[in-house]
Parts: structure tokens; C-alpha cells; sequence
């Protein structure tokens, strides 16, 4: 596989999943288990994950680098509700972790690609 299908394979999995995750976040916190009847305004938690979807398909390096430290506040509030969180609460913050994590892997390597590609290589490595 050449550089540029990876290079696209991942963007597309880091969208998947990314979108997958403000889905998930709507959903959960309106119909799925929301924490009061009816659907609650922590919903709107997605909406930091809505601002790098023109920048993931535009393809851009610094989006893919900043989301990779912005899903780690979706993980860790996974982790907390799926340890404090009764079924189906739980079970949906395993899926958010599992789609955090993935969205991490899928931004670590398409920056890594990317600048091998590029033929960037850090100094420090070396």
C-alpha cells in the first residue's frame, strides 16, 4: 500500500470515528441514557468534537495534531462513567473509550505518515 492510500485509510478512520463519537455523544444524552428524562444539555458536549470536522476533511496537520489531545477529555470521561455509570450508562462509555482510542491511533498515525512522507523526520529521534 503506498503512502498515499495510508495516508487516506487513516483520515478516513479518524473521521469514522470522530463522528462516531459526537453521534454516540447526542445520542446517549438524549435518548440512549440520559441522565434526566427527556434528554439533558450535556449533550452538547459534542460540540468541541464538531469544530475539527472541516479540518479533518481538509486535511489539515495541526487538526489531526490537536484533536489527539482533545479526545483524551472523551476517554477520560468515559473511563469515569463506565466505572460509575449503571447499564446501559456503562456499556455506551465503553464504546466512547474504544472510540476515543481509535480516534487517538488514527490521529498519532496519520500525523506519523504524513511526515515520513514529507521526508520530516525529527532531529531528536536521530
Amino acid at each position: 500500500m503506498n503512502k498515499a492510500n495510508q495516508i487516506e485509510s487513516i483520515r478516513w478512520v479518524a473521521l469514522g470515528s470522530m463522528v462516531g463519537l459526537i453521534v454516540l455523544g447526542v445520542a446517549w444524552e438524549m435518548w440512549l441514557a440520559p441522565i434526566r428524562p427527556g434528554g439533558s444539555l450535556l449533550a452538547l458536549k459534542v460540540l468541541p468534537l464538531c469544530l475539527p470536522l472541516a479540518g479533518i476533511l481538509k486535511n489539515r496537520m495541526y487538526t489531526y495534531r490537536w484533536i489527539s489531545l482533545l479526545v483524551w477529555l472523551y476517554f477520560t470521561e468515559g473511563v469515569v462513567r463506565a466505572w460509575s455509570d449503571k447499564p446501559p450508562g456503562n456499556y455506551l462509555a465503553m464504546v466512547e473509550v474504544a472510540l476515543c482510542l481509535l480516534l487517538f491511533v488514527a490521529c498519532s498515525l496519520h500525523v506519523r505518515v504524513r511526515l515520513k512522507k514529507t521526508g520530516i523526520e525529527t532531529e531528536a529521534a536521530a
